[in-house]
């Protein structure tokens, strides 16, 4: 049982292990558990796993209404699980991050059934923070989040599914022609990102020689306001909510924009891309910039003050850095980021910020102390 996907940077890495499961135990049973809100049950339903729901909402980053909302679901979010447990008797529950994990993997441990969390962040969230007690393994991704587990920790890195892989082995470099660009805000978009890009796509364009083919995931929210804000910028832009495939489309391109989830970070890093990372500042306990951190020191763009990008690929010409140790791991639980790349980045200090280059004409510049980066030259909000 895997309990408490909720977004898609907890619930990716729970389908990894569990194809890897099936392709090691073809006879083994799967069953995913959580709130079915966002992606969660549409994603599972692609992937043929059942899946229940379990009630339950978060407390983190909510208002106080919202808080003492989610105090009074308690109960009925134990009794869910308690349910869930005694009709499905799992061998294993597996706790993905998500709050929903919560009462699971509690009653779990506390029945004596084998309990594990999967920890994606360098800094581990609260759900698997106060389940630490109970449960007997924790899989980190990286080895600062070990400290919070003790030993029960043991690096694993973040389970990526074998596509990523296969795109960077599969990516056709090219010397010249239109920089292929992706943009991602997680998997619900992010709105401040969503902005910037429209704001600033023309000026990128019109500083790319040979211009750019744009594909952007902006979540159903901003969906249609980011399809017309390119369209009256003149920008053609393939602009979806949410993109099914999303190892196919980083295949495709060459660069990446992209928020700092740890899973969105070991995807590009094993699909062997560059990428400008801009870490989310309300992200809780400042995860996202940590997680840009441990990629910029372990080898993203030199001299990133405090990890404000990162970089998974390699300098233009050179072959790619692999991530941090234990960043990504691929569904068969082996392997480490890297692989070829055709347009790299490469970071230096300008007066303690830092300059992304291409390898083109134009630069980029992010600091996410300020809460805004340049892009081309032109200042926008992130």
């Amino acid at each position: 049982m895997f309990a408490g996907g909720g977004t898609g940077g907890h619930l990716f890495p729970g389908i990894a292990v569990a194809r890897a499961l099936v392709a090691r135990h073809p006879g083994a049973s799967i069953l995913f558990a959580g709130t079915g809100r966002g992606i969660e049950a549409y994603a599972l339903a692609r992937e043929g796993f059942a899946f229940e729901v379990v009630r339950s909402a978060g407390l983190v980053g909510k208002s106080l209404p919202a808080i003492l909302r989610a105090l009074a679901l308690v109960p009925a979010s134990l009794a869910d699980a308690a349910r869930l447990l005694r009709r499905a008797r799992p061998d294993l529950v597996i706790g993905l991050g998500g709050y929903s994990a919560g009462p699971l993997v509690l009653l779990a441990a506390l029945a004596g059934r084998p309990t594990m969390l999967l920890e994606q962040n360098v800094v581990p969230g609260l759900t698997n923070r106060l389940l630490r007690p109970v449960v007997r393994a924790a899989a980190v991704s990286f080895e600062a989040a070990g400290a919070c587990f003790g030993r029960k920790a043991f690096v694993s890195g973040n389970p990526v599914r074998a596509d990523f892989f296969a795109a960077g082995a599969a990516r056709v470099v090219r010397a010249a022609g239109r920089l292929r660009l992706l943009v991602l805000g997680g998997s619900q978009g992010a709105h401040t990102l969503n902005v910037a890009m429209v704001a600033a796509a023309p000026a990128v364009a019109a500083a790319v020689p040979g211009g750019i083919d744009l594909t952007h995931q902006a979540g159903r929210r901003d969906c249609d306001a980011v399809r017309d804000g390119y369209r009256q910028a003149g920008i053609t832009a393939r602009v979806e909510p949410f993109f099914d495939a999303m190892a196919e489309e980083m295949a495709a391109v060459d660069l990446v924009v992209c928020r700092a989830g740890a899973t969105t970070l070991a995807e590009v890093a094993a699909s062997g891309l560059p990428a400008v990372v801009v870490p989310l500042p309300q992200a809780a306990g400042d995860h996202q910039r940590r997680n840009a951190a441990v990629f910029a020191e372990a080898g993203g763009p030199r001299g990133s003050p405090r990890g404000t990008t990162g970089g998974a690929g390699g300098r233009c010409g050179s072959p790619a850095r692999h991530g941090p140790r234990g960043a990504a791991s691929g569904a068969g639980g082996c392997g480490g980021a890297g692989g070829g790349t055709g347009r790299g980045v490469d970071g230096d200090r300008r007066g303690g910020r830092v300059t992304v280059r291409t390898g083109m004409k134009g630069r980029v510049v992010c600091s996410t102390e300020s809460g805004e980066f340049t892009w081309w030259g032109l200042a926008v909000s992130a």
